[in-house]
């Protein structure tokens, strides 16, 4: 059960930090690789599917080289630009495999899909092999606590790097109306979130429509169900690009080897501390609240901003 409740946590944790990442989920049991669902980004669609997998009899002996053998058929395809990962949470301490399991590594990390495992019981030496080989991460957990801990370290995305492809990709940005037509001809209508669960509210005036095919969406980000159209507003974009493009650290000197000004860029308080935070674009100077702020909340510099509007003469 707290296996269970950490994992629900973990998938809208994951899509609040990545709205615009897609997620599949896989089983093994009975020897077998058996997905739960496919890769979407309906969070709510991965979360129901989880609460129906307590339900399942987890029988047999597992099988790591089938499960990342499936999980390696449907990333493969992913364009360049994504960022391909696989995250085991792995309790046996044995896998019953089909083949030689090191063969399935090279393949993974000839396709460059990066594998992290989270091992709730003991070390095992093929998860050391698998997460060393593909560039990945490998945890034991010791607690609740840490378990969870660990499953966070996984909801931020890697930053981009310069090997990634670049490819335009086709997005809808839908606003919240009453109606498709004007506000007087609207009328009541379903979600298209019905199809995935009937507890979705029932007939309703408002929604996100579609600007390709016009179906109504009671929430975002989805991926259109008719057109396949992915709908996001321009927060969520802003967000994912926050976490594949971070911001440079800032140049950490001594107060008393900084020679220029001495009020911070960011609140406009005198810098009082011991140490001073430069921009290496802009070159503006902040205290160490400022730079937490700016890091870890704001995540571009004001300094920037303010260069860049002066010379666009906004």
């Amino acid at each position: 059960m707290c296996r269970k409740q950490l994992l629900e946590y973990f998938v809208e944790e994951y899509f609040d930090q990545n709205p615009i990442s897609q997620v599949g989920l896989i089983v093994t049991r009975n020897k077998r690789g058996e997905k739960l669902t496919e890769l979407a980004g309906n969070p709510r669609q991965h979360v129901n599917a989880l609460k129906k997998a307590v339900e399942m009899t987890c029988s047999g002996e597992p099988s790591l080289y089938n499960s990342l053998n499936l999980a390696l058929q449907t990333l493969k395809h992913m364009p360049g630009h994504a960022s391909r990962e696989i995250l085991v949470i792995f309790s046996s301490l044995t896998t019953c495999d089909p083949s030689n399991i090191y063969d399935i590594i090279k393949c993974l990390k000839a396709s460059k899909i990066r594998v992290s495992v989270i091992g709730l019981s003991a070390e095992v030496r093929v998860c050391t092999v698998l997460t060393r080989e593909t560039g990945g991460s490998y945890h034991v957990i010791l607690d609740e606590s840490h378990f969870k801990e660990l499953l966070m370290q996984h909801v931020t995305p890697p930053p981009a790097s310069n090997s990634s492809e670049c490819s335009l990709i086709r997005m809808g940005f839908p606003q919240h109306t009453t109606g498709c037509l004007s506000d007087q001809d609207a009328k009541p209508s379903f979600s298209m979130a019905h199809l995935d669960s009937n507890s979705e509210p029932g007939l309703t005036l408002g929604g996100y429509f579609c600007p390709q095919c016009k179906a109504k969406y009671s929430e975002l980000p989805v991926e259109c169900k008719v057109c396949r159209l992915t709908l996001v507003s321009a927060p969520h974009l802003a967000r994912s690009y926050h976490h594949l493009f971070p911001l440079d650290a800032f140049k950490e000197i001594p107060l008393k080897e900084y020679e220029g000004e001495r009020y911070c860029r960011g609140c406009d308080g005198d810098l009082k501390d011991q140490q001073v935070y430069i921009c290496t674009v802009c070159q503006c100077v902040f205290c160490i609240e400022c730079d937490l702020f700016i890091h870890e909340s704001l995540h571009c510099c004001p300094g920037c901003i303010h260069t860049q509007t002066n010379a666009t003469g906004v």
